[in-house]
């Protein structure tokens, strides 16, 4: 079994740089519907079974054309979601940016009873995005690929800690608006990883340079990058 982890397109809280976690969440801004359109032609190669999106706003919106152009339904998958900023929710300032991406850092290396500042720990997160892989796996055959829309640090800590990865080159992974991360194997066998596309599905000239975009920079750039309110 493949899984295709693909991030959503960009939102504005991506451009201004705020933790925005929590349901429903933003839109899509207009390069953010440019992406999601591009999608489908760059997967055009593969054989898609399903696809699925987490319960928020920006999944859904990034899915309809994959699934509009493969005549299937978007099927909204809970426990998808981005890591919850817990109390850091919306802040974009510098204290809040670091906090976050310390906290990604110390769970892809390992600690993972480590609590997001009023928020869960790292065990509970992969416990419940693992529930939402298991419960997806099960409804496919052993040699399906699955398009999963989720998020940027979603994809980043499950990624790596599900496929083994050191956690120093872990903490320095980046994954663009339509970045995807290419699992393969099974819940029961774990998960080797097949590839990590840090750009754009559609090509680098829809990546946004100018944009402060905290949950799909490295966790080490967010934990010691400079930023402002």
């Amino acid at each position: 079994m493949r899984l295709l982890l693909i991030r959503h397109g960009q939102t504005p809280s991506n451009v201004r740089g705020a933790l925005d976690t929590a349901f429903p969440g933003a839109g899509l801004t207009a390069l953010g519907k440019a992406q999601a359109r591009a999608v489908p032609d760059a997967l055009a190669h593969e054989r898609i079974a399903g696809v699925y999106a987490s319960p928020l706003v920006r999944t859904q919106l990034t899915a309809g054309p994959l699934s509009e152009t493969l005549g299937a339904s978007v099927q909204v998958q809970s426990g998808l979601e981005e890591i919850s900023a817990g109390g850091l929710e919306m802040r974009n300032d510098s204290e809040a940016v670091e906090a976050y991406g310390e906290c990604l850092i110390a769970w892809m290396r390992g600690e993972l009873d480590r609590r997001m500042p009023e928020g869960r720990t790292g065990r509970d997160f992969l416990a419940r995005y693992d529930a939402a892989v298991r419960e997806i796996a099960a409804t496919h055959s052993e040699g399906d690929t699955i398009a999963l829309f989720s998020h940027g640090a979603a994809i980043r800590v499950y990624g790596a800690v599900s496929s083994r990865m050191d956690g120093d080159a872990a903490a320095e992974l980046r994954i663009m608006n339509t970045g995807m991360c290419v699992l393969e194997g099974s819940p029961e066998s774990g998960w080797a990883l097949e590839e990590w596309r840090s750009q754009p599905l559609g090509g680098l000239e829809l990546e946004d340079l100018t944009a402060h975009d905290v949950t799909g920079e490295s966790a080490d750039d967010a934990a010691h990058e400079p930023r402002h309110p």
